[in-house]
């Protein structure tokens, strides 16, 4: 499970217009449609092409609970990719993105000063430049680890440094033991 891959993909979620179809039926024509058959969806959820037709005429209703998620994540993948890319583009450019985390934090800086490690709930506005950095390592398939450093580097500079008037020496910002983490355009 990739905390920042899913938090930014359901940042990105809350801009759609229209709600992703809810029935398992609607999912299946949906992704029937966009992938132009139902071999290529049988073969990505690793199931029976048979079953994807049986689905698509509703003759079978209820799919099995990990059926049920690998078809929504795929539909939410794919639902509104216009207004998905025009939320992405409106954060790198001019609105930023906002973290709400609450995490264990720590800074390494020089001798004498309280770096150690603490329990923060923090709520920070980072600019644009690091949405477009996340969003941009999201699409590279940039590891979890990968997106929690950029997302760490924006706390440095915005909460830590408050944009270069304090903390000038901080080196590097610790962002470990996430217990919540969600991100908000």
């Amino acid at each position: 499970m990739s905390v920042f891959g899913d938090g930014l993909d359901k940042a990105v979620q809350k801009a759609f217009t229209r709600p992703a179809p809810k029935s398992a039926g609607a999912q299946m024509r949906y992704l029937v449609k966009q992938l132009k058959g139902t071999k290529a969806v049988a073969q990505m959820l690793r199931i029976s092409q048979r079953t994807v037709e049986r689905y698509v005429k509703d003759q079978i209703k209820k799919p099995r609970p990990d059926l049920a998620a690998r078809l929504e994540t795929e539909v939410k993948k794919r639902w509104q990719p216009q207004i998905r890319a025009q939320a992405r583009q409106k954060a790198a450019t001019t609105g930023g993105i906002v973290i709400d985390t609450q995490a264990r934090i720590g800074y390494t800086a020089p001798i004498g000063s309280t770096d150690e490690d603490r329990l923060r709930h923090l709520t920070v506005a980072l600019p644009p430049q690091y949405a477009a950095r996340l969003f941009e390592a999201q699409e590279q398939g940039a590891t979890d680890q990968r997106l929690q450093e950029i997302a760490a580097e924006g706390l440095k500079e915005v909460y830590f440094q408050d944009n270069g008037r304090r903390a000038g020496q901080l080196e590097e910002v610790r962002f470990t033991d996430i217990q919540h983490l969600e991100f908000d355009l």
